[in-house]
């Protein structure tokens, strides 16, 4: 009787302790994620290229080293972080240097010509001298 007893005791506290241990599994789910996005680092380069080099097809032999050269040396000229955004945008947007007034605060809106003025040598040496900046 005392074995019956026992064995009846653990039997219990074994289907118990699985009950509990499948209640944490349900509260408890690790977020699925692959390995290769845990290693997956944004590029904002990369980005831009891809959006650019459509506009620049039929326009240059090598649209992407266009891109890339106008990503790395003409924005690079502005410091103004919105400015460059804004400036980033209308080239990816249109395959030529656009800066429009609604994509700048209203503040920074007068810089937009001193912009374009400053981006205007590397943006040609880029677009007619693209083997000299690469």
């Amino acid at each position: 009787m005392f074995v019956r007893t026992c064995s009846a005791v653990i039997l219990s506290l074994f289907l118990l302790s699985g009950s509990a241990q499948a209640q944490v599994q349900l509260q408890f789910q690790p977020p699925q994620t692959s390995f290769r996005s845990l290693f997956k680092v944004p590029d904002p380069r990369g980005e831009f290229v891809r959006l650019c080099a459509p506009h620049m097809v039929g326009r240059w032999a090598h649209p992407e080293s266009v891109c890339g050269c106008l990503h790395d040396y003409a924005a690079a000229t502005v410091e103004d972080a919105d400015l460059r955004e804004a400036l980033l945008r209308g080239i990816s947007e249109t395959g030529v240097p656009t800066i429009e007034t609604a994509w700048v605060p209203a503040s920074k809106q007068s810089e937009i010509g001193p912009t374009f003025t400053k981006i205007a040598k590397p943006t040609l040496q880029c677009m007619f001298e693209p083997a000299t900046n690469q």
